[in-house]
């Protein structure tokens, strides 16, 4: 199975609704702390925003909204796994893709058939504190060699120029968003990315 290669994350629909029309085929929404009234609108409209536009709206963490409301993939960190139900979202007909930092990680994500599976961060990151500081390239060949044909996903400090390195690593996609959301010119930075990662 492939997907686009370039995956951008944001946490709001407009986000979304900026991107798409730039040329984005693949984009996650990852938003927490809102309630799920709001979180349901949200989804809801990514959702719409994206199946207009042919692409891929893969929902972070909360795996009943999306199944509620018809989505087609989610992503799941190792602490959302915990209280996920997998066989309900394979029931649901949803992809999935999970966050992996270290090989224990890795084994559990396997263990779930996932449709990718992402390494991070690669670079230092300023997204959240994490007890990772830096995979580094040499991890996503390590990991590539491990999960063979399951795509895989480098995050994590990644710019247009580290994206390459990723690429030549062994990275099937990479994913960005503060080097996007803090840009000061998005859409342009946008412009730049499907260009390393057509």
């Amino acid at each position: 199975m492939s997907l686009p290669r370039f995956y951008p994350i944001f946490d709001s629909a407009d986000w979304i609704a900026r991107a798409l029309p730039l040329g984005v085929r693949l984009v996650q929404l990852r938003i927490k702390d809102r309630p799920d009234d709001a979180l349901r609108i949200e989804i809801a409209r990514a959702r719409d925003l994206c199946r207009r536009r042919g692409a891929i709206l893969v929902v972070n963490d909360h795996w009943r909204l999306a199944i509620e409301l018809g989505c087609d993939f989610l992503h799941l960190g190792q602490e959302d796994l915990d209280g996920a139900d997998l066989p309900a979202i394979r029931a649901a007909g949803l992809r999935l893709g999970v966050s992996t930092h270290d090989t224990a990680e890795l084994d559990r994500a396997l263990a779930c058939k996932p449709d990718y599976v992402a390494l991070g961060p690669v670079w230092p990151t300023i997204l959240k504190p994490m007890k990772w500081h830096q995979q580094g390239v040499e991890k996503l060949t390590e990991w590539k060699a491990r999960i063979g044909g399951i795509p895989l996903c480098a995050i994590g400090g990644l710019t247009p120029d580290r994206a390459r390195l990723a690429f030549a690593a062994g990275a099937d996609l990479v994913a960005a968003v503060t080097d996007i959301t803090l840009n000061p010119d998005p859409s342009a930075r946008i412009r730049e990315w499907l260009e390393t990662a057509p």
